[in-house]
């Protein structure tokens, strides 16, 4: 369980981080802040949150403060802060390096309702979603949840058993920001919605299913 508990979000492009730089001497650290226009890092919880981070763009780069571009895609938050400690050391000896990833959000669909779900701790398991979301409804199918998730640009499908304790195992137990979830409804629930009245009809839910895989990973 060990590699369970030290998971930590990968950077990817188009991801928004916060950055905040902080030393005993604010005076030395304020040129590696972001500029807000006046108002403070910390406040505006309803503003747009690429104005209130740094967006990496399709190079997977930023641009920082006096320290220009920095790599950052494929780094873990630990890792960059790390990395963007050491730069800074070599201005402000004391500056501590806080980064927060602001996008952090996983897509749910089918039988548990949709809705957007915001991560604010930058972790989030696959139990724990759909305890956010209230739970898969009666009519959904737990034994085969997909999962369309981006990897390396590269949007791939997954499959989860919520009903085996594999799940644990799984690689989409911890769920990564903008993941979409899906979970499909049961027989019982498709035909009494009147949407088929025989398994033939299963023919085009399945059609609809695979046409969602296609449109996701394009």
């Amino acid at each position: 369980m060990k590699k369970i508990k030290n998971f930590e979000p990968v950077f990817e492009v188009n991801d928004i981080l916060h950055i905040k730089v902080s030393s005993m001497n604010e005076e030395v650290a304020a040129p590696f802040q972001m500029s807000t226009g006046g108002q403070s890092q910390g406040g505006g919880g309803q503003q747009n949150p690429s104005l209130m981070g740094y967006m990496v763009d399709v190079d997977g780069n930023i641009q920082f403060p006096v320290l220009g571009k920095i790599e950052v895609a494929g780094k873990s938050r630990s890792e960059f802060e790390a990395i963007l400690t050491e730069k800074i050391h070599q201005y402000v000896t004391d500056a501590v390096v806080a980064v927060r990833l602001l996008n952090f959000r996983v897509v749910v669909l089918g039988e548990t309702g949709e809705s957007v779900v915001q991560v604010e701790n930058e972790q989030i398991t696959i139990p724990e979603l759909f305890a956010t979301v209230g739970g898969i409804s009666y009519g959904g199918v737990r034994d085969n949840i997909m999962i369309i998730r981006e990897v390396n640009g590269i949007k791939t499908v997954g499959y989860v058993d919520m009903t085996s304790a594999d799940v644990f195992k799984s690689p989409f137990y911890y769920l990564k920001q903008n993941d979409i979830v899906y979970v499909e409804p049961n027989y019982k629930t498709v035909k009494q919605a009147g949407f088929i009245t025989s398994y033939t009809g299963l023919i085009s839910i399945a059609t609809t299913i695979f046409g969602l895989v296609i449109l996701f990973t394009r």
